[in-house]
């Protein structure tokens, strides 16, 4: 499988994104309120378009359509948009040209399905912090590739590609360069365990994420906030051991298989452990969403403590109902 052409997507997505939160960082709100950016039009476009050129077989499940685009996007972004992806793929596109990108795959029936987040971690996006272009390949029930553009990723400034297939995973300098497979760590001291959680109140419930550390005695200092999924390329890539999805309680909100697929094949790749709140491989099944109520990723040294850790939560709050 040559995935070197959604490589170099992933490097002129990022060109794009950073150019747009330079000078062009503008917001829309699709139904529900969740906010767009021309950046995930700009990325969704040049992301679909090399899978159209090299995987045009494939179905695609991605966040944002060309609908969208056409009803919400304001005529001078939908120019500056056309322009950005002009310029970053090296050819003069028009409107019908990235609309018909936007939805490439969205109606073709195939087991191969590609979720596409053009820009994971929006409102760290907005907000000037972490955010990833994510893609993530699935054939029936099994995840095949994932290619991750982390632009913020922590280091040299220059952000992070972090891509897997056929069982191997790697890591390397956007700007190109060497690269070095990713492991997990063999970190098993519960002690000295980094733990990750996602910035956004509205994603995830903090608190509940804080009894079970406590349960499991992780330390607070070690717990460190980061939007998208570049949380499971620190695991991947051997810079932090735990991430845990726990939505607030009483949420009904799913989760969507974009946000998860890329980043939960690296860390299995990488030879850590990815499992629902119940030890249930990840459920892709349902189309974008996922049928698990949460997720915990982690190096897989404690990853069975953590799951009842969690059950002993949960335990917990039935409990507090039932006293109610």
């Amino acid at each position: 499988m040559n995935i070197e052409p959604l490589l170099e997507a992933m490097q002129k997505s990022a060109i794009l994104c950073r150019d747009v939160q330079q000078n062009f960082l503008v917001r829309s709100d699709k139904a529900g309120k969740e906010p767009v950016t021309i950046g995930d039009y700009g990325t969704q476009a040049i992301l679909c378009r090399a899978l159209r050129n090299h995987f045009p077989n494939d179905a695609v499940i991605a966040e944002e359509s060309g609908s969208q685009f056409a009803e919400l996007v304001e005529p001078e972004q939908k120019a500056q948009i056309i322009e950005l992806v002009s310029h970053a793929i090296g050819e003069q596109v028009d409107e019908a040209r990235l609309i018909s990108w936007l939805d490439h795959g969205k109606d073709v029936d195939s087991q191969r399905k590609w979720f596409l987040d053009p820009i994971d971690g929006t409102k760290g996006f907005l907000a000037k912090r972490h955010y990833v272009n994510a893609l993530g390949l699935v054939d029936g029930d099994k995840m095949l590739a994932s290619v991750i553009g982390a632009p913020a990723y922590p280091g040299d400034g220059a952000g992070k590609l972090i891509y897997a297939f056929e069982d191997v995973g790697y890591i390397q300098s956007m700007n190109g360069g060497g690269k070095r497979e990713i492991h997990v760590t063999d970190r098993s001291d519960i002690a000295s365990l980094r733990a990750l959680e996602s910035v956004e109140k509205g994603h995830v419930g903090h608190a509940r994420l804080a009894r079970v550390r406590e349960i499991l005695g992780i330390p607070e200092n070690l717990v460190e906030q980061a939007d998208s999924m570049e949380k499971y390329s620190r695991i991947a890539a051997g810079d932090a051991e735990v991430y845990m999805r726990l939505s607030r309680l009483k949420s009904t909100r799913p989760h969507k298989g974009w946000d998860h697929v890329p980043g939960a094949h690296l860390v299995l790749v990488a030879g850590g452990k990815v499992t629902g709140l119940n030890g249930e491989p990840l459920d892709f099944s349902h189309g974008k969403n996922l049928n698990n109520e949460g997720i915990i990723a982690s190096n897989g040294t404690i990853h069975d403590q953590i799951i009842e850790a969690v059950q002993q939560l949960l335990e917990e709050e039935r409990l507090e109902q039932v006293d109610s």
